[in-house]
């Protein structure tokens, strides 16, 4: 059967826009790794296949290794790395499932990546794109969940400083939950039949492991909520977070009410919280404003025994208000858990607004006395 290729203004839109590179994960589980030269950068690279677990075959002159190698290869971690005490040929290439090297010249980066492509080894050359098939971007790890970043050697900087905006969304905890999920998978499917039940489990578990630290006793709990579904598999589970936003402001929320934010499924805000704010919250979460009247706390009920997360961002700080206890004892008293996020208080803002405004004004009055 012959296909119908449509002129491009009558195609679909397309299900993803285009990518300047592709994102991919080597599995290098006792796979072999070359690594040429003994440069400090050559050396980040081995600890990063090594640490991917490849055994890395290092291939430099003694003389060449940095003192960071030298350190590594006498700490006597020779199960991760082999030293070859010799530059690299066309031989080193055998077996190997990844190359990498830090070049000294163009001649020999070119030399490298050719004699890689004949090997069908997948190459990379430090610093050197144009020799280069794949590239390392920037790595947030919570082993085994691995985030990649990439700018397509564009602006390494920007990378990096994405990098360190996922890190504080990201709770240290989640390596361990992710672990624990690994471990129970088989026993949670066993358990539960595919469709709705499993669903309702690992958004449980997706909740769980951004909003708690973990420790053994929340995951027994998690684990007995599996009984829970199996039980009641009509029953959801839904929880309410009352949220402080401060004066509203993006920069004024802490970043565990922007991970609660990230979680929610629901959220409710008035006229105080800003768009900025709002832009920080999970994209697919419904976002519903309200006036602050005793009508919101019926409606975050009846939305959360729906199974839903409900988000409510508040102005202010809700430890500090009399109002968010009477809301905090109605939803207790129909019997769904709610948690509480402190903010900063209003006034609390308005003085650092006011310290920051006075530091610009003395900064300002300083350049001009300097001029």
């Amino acid at each position: 059967m012959h296909g119908v290729f449509k002129r491009p203004s009558e195609r679909a839109p397309a299900r993803m826009g285009r990518l300047s590179v592709l994102p991919v994960f080597f599995n290098l589980d006792d796979k072999r790794a070359l690594v040429a030269g003994g440069s400090e950068a050559a050396l980040w690279k081995a600890e990063l296949l090594a640490a991917a677990g490849a055994e890395v075959h290092v291939f430099a002159p003694l003389e060449d290794l940095c003192e960071g190698f030298v350190k590594l290869l006498e700490n006597g971690q020779t199960g991760s790395f082999v030293h070859h005490d010799r530059r690299w040929d066309e031989d080193a290439f055998g077996d190997m499932t990844i190359a990498v090297a830090d070049a000294d010249s163009e001649d020999e980066a070119r030399s490298f990546h050719q004699a890689a492509i004949a090997a069908g080894v997948p190459v990379n050359v430090i610093d050197r794109p144009e020799f280069c098939q794949f590239q390392f971007g920037s790595i947030v790890n919570r082993s085994p969940v691995v985030i990649g970043i990439s700018t397509a050697g564009a602006a390494p900087i920007l990378a990096q400083s994405i990098r360190r905006r996922i890190e504080t969304l990201l709770p240290a905890s989640l390596s361990a939950w992710a672990h624990w999920a690994q471990a129970m998978r088989a026993s949670i499917n066993a358990r539960l039949t595919a469709g709705a039940p499993r669903r309702a489990f690992w958004e449980r578990f997706v909740r769980r492991a951004f909003d708690r630290p973990f420790t053994q006793g929340e995951a027994r709990d998690l684990f007995r909520e599996a009984g829970s579904i199996v039980a009641n598999p009509d029953q959801a589970a839904g929880r309410i977070t009352l949220v402080g936003a401060g004066p509203g402001e993006a920069e004024l929320l802490t970043i565990k009410a922007v991970r609660v934010l990230q979680a929610a499924d629901v959220i409710l805000f008035d006229n105080s919280v800003t768009g900025e704010a709002l832009e920080l919250a999970r994209r697919e979460a419904q976002r519903i404003r309200v006036d602050g009247s005793q009508s919101v706390c019926e409606q975050m009920i009846a939305l959360a025994k729906c199974g839903k997360h409900i988000v409510w961002l508040m102005a202010g700080d809700p430890m500090h208000d009399r109002h968010a206890d009477a809301v905090i004892d109605r939803i207790e008293g129909a019997g769904i858990p709610v948690d509480l996020v402190p903010g900063v208080a209003v006034d609390m803002a308005v003085r650092l607004a006011f310290n920051a405004a006075s530091a610009e004004r003395m900064r300002s009055e300083s350049m001009r006395s300097v001029a």
